[in-house]
């Protein structure tokens, strides 16, 4: 996938996967990871700048598998930011599809 496409759509992948449930960082990689193909190394800084941004809380929880794992979870102030960018989203794919349907029909 293009590299630009990828960051423009990735906050909104993140937030939505973090509206369903509570993600730890490297669980919130695989689950992103389903859509686009993404590393520790792009996602932890967009979770450290979502939650600067207070779109995110964390909160530690222990694991079984070693040291607690920091949890995130989507604020008041994340769920609008998330449905912002979902209509941002929906209508600029909805005037790129029309575009290229009327291109290719003249």
């Amino acid at each position: 996938m293009n590299a630009q496409f990828k960051k423009g759509v990735l906050e909104l992948i993140v937030l939505e996967s973090v509206r369903q449930r509570d993600m730890y960082g490297y669980e919130l990689v695989e689950e992103v990871s389903k859509v686009v193909d993404v590393n520790e190394g792009t996602i932890y800084p967009l979770l450290k700048r979502l939650t600067n941004e207070h779109y995110f809380e964390t909160y530690l929880r222990e694991s079984t598998e070693g040291p607690p794992r920091k949890y995130y979870h989507l604020t008041a102030a994340g769920v609008l930011y998330r449905d912002r960018l979902e209509q941002e989203w929906n209508e600029l794919t909805e005037k790129v599809g029309r575009f290229l349907e009327e291109c290719r029909h003249g």
